[in-house]
């Protein structure tokens, strides 16, 4: 088998979860199992190397889990984006729509230095609200972002059209 079938296998289908309709992809099972997790740090990680990278940047709140691994694998700091109000030091915030009504996140001010070599990781790729939402706050804070990296992309909900200026990359599609 695979390592992309391995992964495929490891993610769980909740149907009608948060809400009817929806097919919820459950990573828990991934980040139980050593083995998997480990195989997808490598995978999110692949093209890189330590020194290729300054900073990982995790969004809220699964790309911590995924972003915090790869930034230890790779000898990077890493950075976290949030919800509106839960940084506590000055913060550059962006807002974006989402389905029904909108959101906010933020990063700090002195997070990344002007020119660093930014990864930005995230568990799921969806509508892409909240990826392009990062990405307009690593380019206020003059980072050189170099790909943005998801687990999973659900290409249906064409998230990738809002990260069009951004190199993105998907290790399992649906």
């Amino acid at each position: 088998m695979s390592d992309i079938e391995l992964l495929k296998n490891g993610i769980r289908n909740i149907p009608d979860f948060p809400e009817p309709g929806i097919q919820f992809k459950d990573i828990t099972p991934v980040l139980s199992d050593p083995n998997l997790f480990r195989l997808a740090i490598d995978l999110i990680i692949a093209p890189y190397q330590p020194g290729d990278v300054d900073q990982i940047v995790g969004i809220d709140a699964r790309g911590f889990i995924f972003g915090a691994a790869a930034a230890m694998r790779l000898d990077a700091g890493f950075t976290p984006v949030r919800k509106k109000g839960k940084l506590p030091f000055d913060t550059y915030e962006e807002s974006y729509d989402l389905e029904y009504g909108s959101n906010t996140v933020a990063i700090h001010t002195d997070a990344i230095h002007p020119g660093s070599k930014v990864l930005l990781v995230d568990d799921l790729l969806a509508t892409g609200g909240t990826a392009a939402a990062a990405v307009t706050l690593l380019s206020k804070l003059d980072a050189k972002l170099l790909e943005a990296v998801f687990l999973i992309e659900l290409d249906f909900l064409k998230g990738r059209e809002k990260l069009k200026s951004t190199s993105v990359r998907s290790i399992l599609s649906y």
